[in-house]
């Protein structure tokens, strides 16, 4: 378990966010995806922002309300998100977990997003392998 990294536990299958993407898009890609949150990233794949489901359920009821149009992702993203290293150990990272802590981890290597890491897969992963845990028939460790 000491040896387990966050490379081993994190998802490189989601495509990230892009900036100047409609929030109704996001959304979508976020119910998709069953996921709370996503990085946003430029071209280069330099993440540049996190948008969660909190920031898109303010800006678009804001907008409903005001007939103001479709908001983007850059009008509500929040621009200094943390990120972590592939390399990062996940049992250093479930103990730095804690309260008003991301739920999303955007995994970085050199400059560029390789994948994200869920508070989920970090929970699934302890389950399969500590302390005897057995995990319900409907729940899997591939899961988010």
């Amino acid at each position: 378990m000491r040896s387990l990294k966050v490379s081993d536990v994190m998802w490189n299958h989601i495509e990230p966010v892009r900036c100047g993407t409609p929030l109704t898009k996001v959304v979508k890609t976020l119910l998709t995806n069953h996921v709370t949150g996503l990085p946003v990233v430029d071209d280069q794949r330099r993440v540049l922002g996190f948008v969660s489901e909190q920031d898109c359920i303010h800006s678009l009821l804001v907008s409903s309300y005001h007939c103001e149009g479709d908001p983007i992702v850059d009008d509500v993203m929040f621009r200094q998100p943390l990120t972590i290293s592939p390399e990062m150990s996940v049992v250093d990272l479930a103990q730095n977990l804690g309260a008003g802590k991301p739920k999303v981890y955007p995994v970085v290597d050199h400059g560029k997003l390789v994948g994200i890491v869920t508070r989920t897969a970090i929970l699934s992963e302890l389950a399969r392998t500590g302390c005897g845990l057995e995990l319900p028939k409907y729940a899997s460790a591939d899961e988010d």
